[in-house]
């Protein structure tokens, strides 16, 4: 096999061992960072898999992997608003929000969007072999670089657009961000341009964030204690992913011809 082939087998391999794991621990409800762990391996595995797409078994392992991303997003929403409430000292609402976990938990462990997504990694690796044998290798390289430059052109347009939304943005970023990880070996961005693309991301985060609590405020008035620092938090936000953007733009403009 080629050495991207080696890389992609290891990977998917790489995967399935976590998956695995933190389907245990989701089971047994051991700690609080299962969920998270879960939802950052699917991350992983798509940003294998966005670059591959027409390869077979890609397209039914994306859609399960979005299914699965798709169930547990509510969770993970919830989890994180509920942090967000005990640091600001109001653990009532807070833990009110943690109940019943371990109950959501075992349900996601014993979810059959869980359990397709296993099923289709576990033969996935013998997918990539077969189309090794077919001659895949010769191709395999200049696949995946095409596909991550289809995603560095896309977020270098949008954030030349004056109109630009974050919500897409913060989508094009993590998409650039995660495929860079993993293919380091293309060496589509350098530790400078990756720094950047966190800072970015974060800063979106943070905006997201705050815009998705104020709209629970309408239906939970538990939130509305939070809402003045919410709001005003939500402008910070707002400016401060701006600066962080313009100084995307600029790194992409700096980085190498051809990428």
């Amino acid at each position: 096999m080629s050495d991207m082939l080696d890389h992609l087998v290891a990977q998917v391999l790489t995967v399935q061992v976590r998956l695995l794991a933190c389907r245990e621990r989701l089971a047994a409800d051991t700690d609080s960072e299962a969920l998270h762990d879960l939802r950052t391996t699917l991350r992983r595995l798509r940003s294998l898999l966005r670059p591959l797409r027409g390869l077979p078994g890609v397209e039914q392992l994306e859609e399960a992997a979005k299914s699965l991303g798709t169930l547990t997003t509510p969770l993970r929403d919830n989890e994180v608003l509920a942090a967000e409430l005990v640091a600001r000292g109001h653990a009532r609402p807070g833990q009110k929000r943690l109940e019943g976990r371990a109950s959501s938990y075992a349900s996601v462990a014993a979810s059959p969007q869980l359990t397709r997504v296993l099923a289709i990694v576990d033969a996935f690796p013998l997918f990539l072999r077969a189309a090794g044998r077919e001659g895949l290798p010769r191709s395999l390289d200049k696949r995946i670089d095409k596909g991550l430059i289809k995603q560095w052109r896309k977020l270098e347009a949008a954030l030349k657009d004056p109109a630009h939304d974050r919500h897409r943005l913060r989508l094009l970023i993590k998409r650039a961000r995660y495929g860079d990880e993993a293919y380091p070996q293309l060496d589509h961005a350098g530790k400078r341009l990756q720094q950047v693309l966190k800072r970015a991301q974060g800063d979106l985060g943070d905006w997201h964030d705050r815009l998705q609590w104020l709209l629970q405020v309408r239906e939970h008035p538990d939130l509305l204690v939070c809402q003045g620092e919410w709001e005003q938090e939500l402008h910070q936000a707002e400016r401060r992913s701006d600066k962080t953007l313009e100084a995307l733009r600029k790194a992409l403009v700096r980085r190498k011809p051809g990428h």
